[in-house]
């Protein structure tokens, strides 16, 4: 087979962006795991917070992105998705899946959690229904592609160029710069909803690490207990002033009674010294002998 009929064989249907009609039965795809929905959630939040979220964005788990394919209607839902900018539903309205080009933007960032079981995350069945990476990478051409291993912690991050998927290297701290957030995604080991284990996580550029919200309260919690601890040494402080003013007080309070003590003595002695002679003259004795 020469290379002409091999493309031939691999090309695709017409791709076409009709949004799905209301009464469309959706997949009802199970949630491997617990796990899942806390790792999408947790990469939501610590964005959420940031204040990185827009209105026009959309970000959602397990949330159906769909095309058609020729004839064929496909629903692909990842663990995780970001949309930049999709156009506003009408009020009352619930989104139930999206449809790129006809609802808005191309998904910028897929992400998939390694399942033990269906292993698809991989998948480049270039046949109907496709595979997930097919659908990703050919049909919707989604900018990065990030498969997560939940298991063993370890995360791949590809990213479209020329038309395919290109695995990309990590910094030296293990992480990837994800351009279209300007952050960069990494691995954290830790403990969040009562789970200790690996978590995505988001870092700004500067290497500071997106909070979730009880990381933040933890934080707020203890620059509270830090402003209480200062108020009570600044307290005891103003205390020991206080005590210290009220000891000079006390010391200066005695030095003024030991004075007036000191000068009601002499002034005693100096009248007890006039009355004798006083006495002394009255008896014809000069007191001036005596001193003398």
């Amino acid at each position: 087979m020469t290379a002409l009929q091999l493309r031939q064989l691999n090309a695709l249907p017409p791709i076409t962006w009709a949004k799905l009609p209301p009464d469309f039965t959706l997949p009802d795809e199970p949630v491997e795991s617990n796990l899942q929905p806390l790792l999408a959630a947790a990469l939501r939040e610590s964005l959420e917070l940031a204040g990185l979220i827009l209105e026009a964005s959309l970000v959602a788990s397990n949330f159906g992105i769909c095309a058609t394919v020729g004839d064929k209607t496909i629903v692909k839902a990842p663990d995780w998705v970001y949309v930049p900018s999709v156009q506003p539903l009408p009020e009352g309205e619930v989104r139930r899946s999206y449809t790129p080009h006809t609802e808005g933007e191309v998904p910028a960032i897929v992400m998939e959690f390694v399942s033990e079981t269906e292993g698809g995350e991989y998948s480049i069945n270039p046949h109907y229904p496709y595979g997930k990476w097919y659908f990703y990478e050919r049909i919707l051409q989604v900018p990065v592609y990030g498969i997560f291993h939940p298991k063993t912690g370890e995360l791949d991050v590809y990213r479209l160029t020329d038309g395919k998927y290109e695995q990309q290297v990590p910094d030296e701290q293990n992480r990837y710069w994800i351009e279209e957030v300007s952050l960069f995604l990494g691995v954290w080991q830790g403990k969040k909803a009562n789970m200790t284990t690996g978590w995505l996580r988001w870092w700004d550029q500067s290497g500071g690490l997106l909070l979730w919200g009880g990381e933040q309260i933890e934080i707020e919690r203890q620059r509270v207990e830090q402003e209480r601890q200062r108020a009570e040494q600044e307290r005891q402080r103003a205390e020991q002033e206080r005590q210290r003013a009220e000891q000079e007080r006390q010391r200066a309070e005695q030095e003024r009674q030991r004075a007036e003590q000191a000068q009601i003595a002499l002034e005693q002695e100096r009248s007890s010294t006039q009355r004798l002679a006083q006495k002394l003259r009255e008896l014809g004795i000069d007191p001036e002998t005596f001193e003398a």
